[in-house]
């Protein structure tokens, strides 16, 4: 295949891919966080490709085959393999057994977080080799790797679990690797090929057909540059150096088994619920009960009219609500009785007697860790005693209060909520509002 003819094949994979990204983001409910980068990256690609169509730069044959697509192409696969992708190339911060700081990229967030993908697009022998310890100066070994990811998984649960670690290898890995992999908790996705003996000659005459490597210096636009792990993604199809290879050969022609990615991936989910002060509002409201027809005096209050009628929350809530326990901390159901006592109308209080018959009311118990934010304006003691409540029993809070979340994340502490859309008490407020 001539370099001109690799050049136009590799645009038009560039392209697809572009296409295939845009039509992920259609088919999906939410909007999935990191479309954009990956978009970028593909993109550069595209630039890169171009210009050496174009005549602009001049690249060996090897080059073309180290471009990031195959990659971005595992990415995009995975993605599309996957539920409830919420995240694409995420970037999670998390300490190494040292206590250093260390970030990870996990390309493919899916199951609503629950689920980590990382997308492996390397030959299986250049893998192999690399954990053999016969790689480049620098190279990080998939085995190094997957102990980073157990180690970044153990520190950022979801709904008080740790996600489930997949990696999807694209061009296959070798039996002992998944051995150890699967022995870490590690699920695999795609062939797992046989590894042979071979003599030290043979060793040698596949050393000297390999030895070019590539240079690293040609392969496309600088914001394409891989960030995931050691780049050891960032590699395509020509990456196989075995230097120094002396007793074993990877057989990719022998697959000792062939993963697909599962229909359905378990999650053990969180089985309490605790409810916060705007979750307990907005479920009770009139608007959340279809008297949501109306333009009030109050901006808010119509803006809140407008988006039940686009979106009814009361499902939503519902839905998450079933088969959990449900809590409410003594803070939060007493603010919440005194604001019904003030605003609510005779539908709102018999619905949020219900409710609060549903409830296990606790004790205020927040966690240590909640003990240890500073308080702001965001970060005030009633929100603390409700967030730190449901940190300590160990439950989802659902809330509404999302300025909160992001605050305690801004100083380090995560929790596992479910955010919805406010809901105001406007029942008693409908006489002076006009129908729509």
């Amino acid at each position: 295949m001539s370099l001109q003819v690799m050049v136009q094949e590799r645009i038009g994979v560039a392209q697809e891919l572009l296409q295939r990204v845009q039509q992920l983001s259609q088919c999906r409910p939410r909007t999935i966080e990191g479309m954009g980068k990956l978009c970028g990256k593909l993109r550069a690609e595209l630039r890169f490709l171009r210009k050496v169509e174009a005549g602009e730069l001049t690249v060996k044959e090897s080059h073309l085959h180290s471009t990031n697509l195959t990659h971005l192409t595992a990415i995009v696969e995975s993605a599309e393999s996957l539920e409830d992708v919420v995240a694409l190339l995420h970037v999670f911060a998390y300490e190494d057994a040292a206590g250093a700081k260390q970030s990870l990229v996990v390309d493919v967030v899916a199951n609503g977080g629950h689920t980590w993908v990382k997308a492996v697009g390397r030959k299986a022998e250049a893998l192999h080799n690399i954990w053999q310890g016969q790689g480049q100066y620098g190279d990080k070994s998939i085995i190094q790797q997957a102990e980073d990811f157990v180690q970044a998984s153990h520190q950022q649960p979801v709904q008080y679990c740790n996600p489930h670690i997949i990696f999807a290898f694209y061009n296959g890995v070798s039996s002992p690797m998944a051995d150890i992999l699967r022995h870490m908790g590690i699920s695999i996705r795609g062939d797992i090929v046989a590894v042979n003996a071979v003599a030290k000659e043979e060793a040698a005459d596949i050393n000297e057909d390999n030895s070019e490597e590539r240079d690293e210096s040609d392969g496309g636009d600088d914001d394409c540059e891989d960030d995931n792990n050691g780049g050891d993604d960032d590699d395509g199809d020509d990456d196989d150096d075995v230097s120094g290879l002396s007793h074993t050969r990877v057989d990719r022609g022998t697959v000792v088994a062939s993963l697909a990615f599962p229909v359905q991936v378990k999650v053990d989910a969180c089985h309490r619920a605790n409810l916060d002060i705007t979750t307990l509002i907005t479920y009770v409201s009139s608007l959340s009960h279809g008297r949501c027809h109306f333009t009030f005096k109050e901006f808010v209050l119509t803006e809140q009219a407008a988006q039940e009628r686009l979106e009814k929350v009361l499902p939503c809530l519902d839905d998450f609500m079933k088969g959990k326990e449900l809590f409410a901390c003594r803070s939060a159901v007493d603010d919440f009785q005194v604001i019904l006592d003030t605003l609510g109308g005779p539908g709102e209080k018999a619905r949020a007697c219900q409710l609060l018959a549903r409830l296990r009311v606790v004790d205020d118990q927040p966690s240590q860790r909640t003990l240890c934010l500073k308080p702001s304006a965001k970060v005030n003691r009633r929100s603390l005693m409700i967030f730190g409540t449901g940190d300590s029993l160990r439950a989802v809070t659902m809330t509404a209060n999302s300025k909160f979340v992001r605050a305690a994340a801004n100083q380090g502490v995560r929790y596992s909520v479910f955010i919805h859309q406010p809901r105001a008490l406007t029942e008693g407020k409908e006489w002076r509002a006009t129908p729509v």
